[in-house]
């Protein structure tokens, strides 16, 4: 029996691998509840399902595929046209939706983070949809496209196998990778490899990163607080910030994770004689803390926690010094965004080479400065109480 020419490697390829990533995805949508990890590895396979389906459909318009066999009615032509349009359709559309369910959620607003190394956007312009009823509408159809793929997949194999074993001109092995794939009849020589690929690397270079490099100013530093709150304090003291540090402390899921903020200015009026005169400002760039995990940094940027776009300064004032047994302690509020706390500040002060270091640490609760109140009102998965811990070297001014 003479078989038709087989596709190119390339389509193989890709064929088989968007194939059994929708698999895979269907399964992973199924069994991810309560499982942060899979979730993100769900949203991660959906938006590279997306960028290989970029590079098939251009590999398609490039390489058009072997003609059908001879022998074939004209409605079985017609029917795998037909189903092969919905399976170019479906990988479209799956992921899309997908992104878009993830765009749009209202009460879970967690970052996407591909593979825990790249931010990926939510889809522009689609903040009317983040209410229950539009969203609930866009994660069905997401879920209910799962028996859409079953059933073209049905009628996709069903027909290729009919072919390949009936007194047609065979069809399966055209897609078949390795030595059980080999035909009669080679395939025309393909062309447009990079173009392909070079259209999904352009498509996700443009949505993970240029967004960045057009979004306007970035947010004013901590060196610009002065301009968000008119308090100030006349300062004595240099700081060495190469040398100091602000860093954070808090559990997720029973794991302990320790953050960074890399921006923040103090302005520190003390003096160990005059404690009842001595006054700090601290300013710090809500949008430089870090985290171990790029997923947790992304998180930190959102509306419900600093929501750095709207309040990109957090404040914290020091006042009513007292000396204690080991050391000191003062009043520290803490502002950010539109609330306020105050908490006890416990210090010490050592000489080290000529400059002093002061180390310190509080305690802070989440609810009352309304962070992660969305998500995670009841702390089930972040800590309600977050350590802060500072260590500031500074000398005498002038």
């Amino acid at each position: 029996m003479t078989r038709s020419p087989r596709y190119a490697a390339v389509a193989i390829a890709l064929h088989w691998a968007i194939a059994f990533g929708l698999l895979f995805m269907i399964w992973l949508g199924w069994n991810m509840d309560g499982k942060e990890s899979w979730f993100q590895f769900h949203k991660s396979v959906g938006i590279t399902i997306l960028l290989l389906t970029v590079a098939r459909i251009t590999w398609r318009l490039l390489n058009p595929p072997p003609p059908l066999p001879n022998d074939m009615k004209p409605w079985e032509s017609k029917a795998s046209h037909a189903v092969h349009l919905g399976f170019y359709a479906l990988m479209v559309i799956m992921p899309l939706t997908g992104w878009l369910t993830a765009s749009t959620s209202y009460d879970f607003d967690i970052p996407t983070v591909l593979y825990g190394l790249v931010s990926w956007p939510d889809i522009p312009g689609v903040g009317f949809l983040s209410n229950e009823t539009a969203h609930g509408i866009i994660a069905n159809i997401h879920s209910k496209l799962a028996y859409v793929l079953f059933a073209l997949l049905a009628l996709h194999v069903g027909g290729a196998l009919k072919h390949e074993f009936g007194p047609e001109e065979g069809v399966l092995k055209r897609m078949l990778p390795g030595l059980f794939g080999k035909t009669d009849r080679p395939s025309p020589p393909p062309h447009g490899f990079l173009i392909a690929f070079g259209a999904a690397i352009g498509v996700f270079v443009l949505i993970a990163f240029a967004p960045k490099l057009f979004s306007g100013s970035p947010s004013p530093s901590a060196a610009t607080a002065g301009e968000v709150n008119e308090r100030s304090v006349a300062p004595d003291w240099t700081v060495d910030y190469g040398q100091s540090s602000i860093a954070f402390t808090f559990t997720h899921e029973g794991q302990t994770y320790e953050g960074a903020f890399s921006d923040w200015t103090a302005d520190i009026a003390f003096d160990e004689d005059q404690l009842d005169a001595s006054d700090v400002r601290v300013s710090v760039n809500t949008a430089s803390a870090t985290t171990p995990k790029k997923l947790y940094t992304d998180s930190l940027k959102s509306a419900e926690w600093f929501g750095v776009s709207a309040f990109p300064q957090a404040t914290v004032d020091l006042i009513n010094f007292a000396e204690t047994g080991d050391g000191y302690t003062a009043d520290a509020t803490l502002s950010i965004k539109e609330s306020a706390v105050t908490v006890p500040f416990a210090f010490t002060l050592e000489d080290e080479d000529g400059v002093t270091v002061m180390t310190g640490g509080t305690s802070v609760d989440r609810t009352p400065l309304d962070l992660g109140q969305t998500s995670d009102a009841g702390a089930d998965y972040v800590s309600e109480t977050v350590r802060i811990d500072v260590r500031v070297t500074a000398s005498p001014a002038g």
